[in-house]
């Protein structure tokens, strides 16, 4: 796996799209294969924050306590810059926007999603349009919250969901978002994650070679 970030305290890894970070009930492939390989003394590495099995891009791992703890507290209080790049498959009427939308857990025969409800816990998203075309668009997002599916949730709130999200949106091929950026400036931390494979092409029609 990519490495975009490393130290004695942590890592930066680029998470390929349809990875879980834990392994499942049935078992398979996750992130956490990777940890003996990463491991700096006799425990760890931790997952700092997670990523949805379907988003690509930059995660955090904590290589000790100290650092991880420290790393959870910044992330719970806002101090890391988390960008994402998504594609939606419609084009929004704005070129650029803030949503801020509480979220709540919704759970119906085993599957659930988050939906915008005034008992949830507050959300809020700032996005911009990057570039458009063919009738999508490309979209960076800044989450100001962390909550699940924030940005999944919102984009499809505001009527442009995620291309290829299978909860949210249309669930046709790969779903298009990648976490981009990961910055905790206490911390001396920072990466970018390329755009995956599935998502190049459209990234580079609308913005040119990176």
């Amino acid at each position: 796996m990519e490495l975009l970030f490393q130290d004695n305290r942590a890592l930066v890894v680029n998470k390929p799209a349809g990875l879980p970070v834990y392994p499942g009930r049935a078992g398979g492939a996750s992130v956490e294969d990777h940890f003996p390989a990463w491991r700096r003394g006799n425990t760890g590495p931790w997952l700092a924050h997670r990523l949805d099995q379907d988003t690509a891009g930059c995660l955090l791992v904590a290589r000790g306590k100290q650092f991880l703890l420290a790393a959870q507290a910044a992330l719970a209080a806002g101090e890391a810059e988390k960008l994402y790049w998504g594609i939606l498959g419609s084009v929004p009427a704005q070129e650029a926007g803030e949503i801020n939308a509480p979220l709540l857990k919704e759970t119906q025969e085993r599957r659930w999603r988050m939906v915008v409800s005034p008992a949830g816990a507050s959300a809020r998203t700032s996005w911009r349009v990057l570039g458009t075309h063919d009738g999508r668009a490309l979209v960076e997002f800044i989450l100001h919250t962390g909550r699940t599916h924030q940005i999944r949730a919102h984009a499809a709130h505001i009527g442009h969901a995620v291309s290829g999200d299978p909860v949210y949106g249309d669930g046709q091929g790969m779903m298009c978002l990648l976490a981009r950026k990961l910055v905790l400036p206490g911390l001396g931390v920072a990466a970018t994650a390329p755009p995956p494979a599935h998502m190049a092409d459209f990234v580079e029609a609308c913005l040119g070679t990176l």
